[in-house]
């Protein structure tokens, strides 16, 4: 034998589609039509199963029917009736047979109250219209079965919905029962991993006071929220319905739980303008043969006395109904799963009042590509700000929560959402700079040069035989390679040109110096020639003069040979993770053979400019001396400042101060030491005599 628990009679429904009855153990109201047919389905079904013999052969079902009236307190008590075999009627003495199984109940907090019941009992219960995912506990509820799928897939199905939609700031409305608490926290739980926020959780039941409901209205009122999702039994929903159509609020998308999506009041007239919009899933539907014409014939007003079957169903329990598995006249596989469930079906409703306008649901717009979120303080992460990539770190993708920094040989492009390789920087012989100071130094080799011709041209005349014309052609020489030198240190670095440009501009300024500093020994030793007992000059002649020059070039070609060797220049890449360029330059390698060369150079300068000064007062007419002690103090000068403004220039202008200094001093040393030669050689030839050259000289002889 079945029991059956509906919930026939409820307060809370039209009244015009419901006839008065004394409620059978209770004091219901009113009766509901709609779930009058419910159980006369079940009565229906069980006549199809009795009249066909192949289904369940040599048996024959009946059943009890019993009224909730849509309280868990009735359901308990028809349950434990049924349990006790002892019907609940005025006439307490009349006794029933025991129960196999139990059908019911229709809401899920009923059925919680009944399945926890029945199952220490071992009776089983199959629910067609409780979905609430606590059900399936089989520690609980271990005898509880139901042809409905369970919230848990309703909620998977629901979740992944909002994230077709893109919706990411919703609300939700829960009944304040195991179907609406245990729905938004299946809910809740499933768009958490696709980043949706909930903003605010509100509560109904259709036995609320409206105080309650305008509370639920008020925080809809004062969110941003355009998407809502409302899990909850048409009846419980109703008065919030009312409230929103009273006070005329518009414009938010519904999503709804299977309880609702399908019902009736939503589509009315004056519910519409409010909840056209509404989409979500519902149970499938199929049209029973022969049910229609069964309901047809049935008067809702007459008292049904069908005969109860004389034999009860003694031999079908719970572990029979687990081993259901049958394919129904609609070609569907009919089984419960290890929790009671049956496989979840749904069919999507969607009815609309926009024309294909789906609606945002967001409470910040999704960051741009070369953005990233920042999380609002106090707010929920779907709430946040949009920051700006730094400069060198990209967000490509929409959406992203942080920017990611660009490879070292790559900079971020204007719209920070691609990584774009860096400028490459060094001074090239395209660049304005680079050509300004080509020009410059083949305008020296130039100068130099014409030197040279001038000075080979007038070798007989005494101005050019009292400077030392042979030390003036070799610093000449060493001129003309100084003014070379800066060609070495333009275009991109190679390994060859790195170890050229720093040794060949030490070499060739050592044996500048190098000629200055024999130049100066000889104006210092002629001088010291004219005083009495004084033989200096006979010791101090070309030979001497040769092996001064070679000796102190000597030791800055060993300086340079060292360098090579142990640790050459070399061509660098200088990558700064905030600029947006690489800098290719020589790596000197080993700074301490860098600045020994400088040092080297800097010391015969200084002897150089001490001897230059001592002999600065000699009393010839051209005196040689003076010439020196300014070209000096000229390159000593320069190379002075060179040293700071070398360590704090960046990139390319690193190398283009260190051609400007070689090119300063060796101007420097052009002009004061040749200029006013060449300016008697060719200005003022009438001075260039034996005479006027040492005409002091001579005056102090005498």
């Amino acid at each position: 034998m079945l029991g059956g628990i509906f919930p026939v009679f409820n307060k809370e429904e039209d009244r015009n589609n419901s006839f008065q009855k004394e409620p059978h153990g209770g004091n219901c109201a009113s009766f509901d039509l709609r779930a009058y047919r419910w159980a006369q389905v079940m009565m229906f079904t069980i006549k199809e199963i009795n009249e066909d013999q192949s289904l369940l052969p040599n048996i024959t079902l009946g059943y009890a029917i019993f009224d909730s009236c849509g309280s868990p307190t009735n359901t308990l008590r028809a349950a434990l009736s049924l349990v006790s075999g002892r019907e609940e009627t005025k006439s307490a003495a009349e006794c029933r047979p025991p129960i196999s199984a139990v059908i019911g109940e229709a809401g899920s907090s009923r059925s919680v109250a009944a399945a926890g019941t029945l199952g220490p009992f071992s009776v089983p219960m199959v629910s067609y219209f409780s979905t609430c995912a606590c059900l399936s506990d089989k520690l609980k509820y271990p005898t509880f079965f139901r042809t409905i799928p369970s919230d848990y897939h309703q909620a998977k199905a629901l979740a992944s919905l909002v994230k077709r939609f893109g919706w990411s700031w919703i609300g939700a409305i829960q009944a304040d029962n195991d179907y609406g608490r245990n729905g938004i926290l299946s809910f809740t739980e499933e768009v958490k991993k696709f980043g949706v926020c909930i903003a605010f959780i509100g509560t109904v039941l259709r036995t609320y006071p409206r105080s309650k409901i305008l509370e639920v209205v008020q925080t809809i009122k004062q969110s941003t929220v355009r998407v809502i999702l409302a899990f909850t039994p048409e009846g419980d929903l109703y008065p919030l319905m009312q409230e929103l159509v009273m006070q005329n609020i518009t414009g938010i998308q519904w999503i709804a739980s299977e309880a609702w999506i399908t019902a009736a009041k939503p589509s009315t007239i004056e519910i519409f303008h409010s909840f056209g919009g509404a989409i979500g899933f519902a149970t499938r539907k199929m049209a029973m043969p022969k049910l229609k014409d069964f309901l047809v014939n049935i008067n809702p007003l007459a008292v049904q006395q069908d005969p109860f079957v004389r034999d009860f169903w003694k031999t079908i329990v719970s572990d029979h109904l687990k081993r259901v598995n049958f394919v129904n006249s609609f070609g569907e596989a009919v089984f419960f799963d290890e929790n009671g469930d049956p496989p979840p079906s749904y069919e999507i409703i969607n009815w609309q009042l926009r024309d294909g306008e789906i609606p945002k649901a967001v409470c910040t717009e999704i960051c741009p590509t070369g953005s990233r979120k920042a999380q609002m303080k106090g707010k929920p992460t779907c709430c946040f700000d949009c920051i700006p990539c730094a400069d060198g770190t990209i967000a490509n993708t929409t959406g992203a929560t942080d920017c990611v920094p660009c490879p070292l040989e790559y900079w971020s492009n204007k719209a920070k959402d691609q990584c774009i390789p860096k400028d490459i920087e060094f001074l090239s012989y395209n660049d304005s700079m680079g050509i300004a100071l080509t020009v410059v130094s083949l305008s020296g080799v130039c100068l130099a040069f014409a030197t040279i011709v001038v000075f080979f041209n007038f070798k007989t005349t005494p101005i050019v035989k009292a400077n030392n014309s042979e030390l003036s052609f070799l610093l000449l020489f060493s001129l003309l390679l100084c003014f070379l030198c800066p060609l070495t240190f333009i275009g991109e670095p190679t390994i060859w040109s790195c170890m050229l440009r720093h040794t060949a501009f030490g070499i060739t300024f050592a044996l500048c110096i190098s000629c200055v500093l024999g130049k100066t020994i000889v104006v210092v030793t002629a001088f010291r020639a004219t005083l009495p007992n004084n033989n200096m000059a006979r010791k101090f002649g070309p030979v001497q003069q040769r092996i001064i020059v070679f000796l102190c070039t000597t030791v800055q070609i060993c300086i340079c040979v060292l360098w090579l060797t142990l640790n050459p220049p070399f061509p660098d890449r200088i990558f700064k993770q905030d600029d947006k360029t690489i800098i290719l330059e020589c790596n000197t390698g080993s700074e301490t053979a860098f600045y020994a060369v400088l040092g080297y150079i800097g010391l015969l300068s200084a002897v150089c400019l001490v001897l230059a000064f001592l002999a600065r007062k000699l009393p010839d007419n051209f005196n040689e001396a003076k010439l020196i002690t300014f070209s000096m103090l000229i390159f000593c000068a320069v190379w002075l400042t060179f040293i700071p403004a070398y360590v704090s220039s960046p990139g390319k202008y690193t190398v283009a101060v260190e051609i400007f200094a070689i090119l300063s001093s060796t101007f420097g040393l052009m002009f004061c030491i040749f200029a006013p030669k060449c300016y008697i050689i060719l200005i003022k030839p009438e001075k260039n005599t034996r005479n006027n050259v040492m005409g002091k000289l001579v005056k102090k002889r005498s």
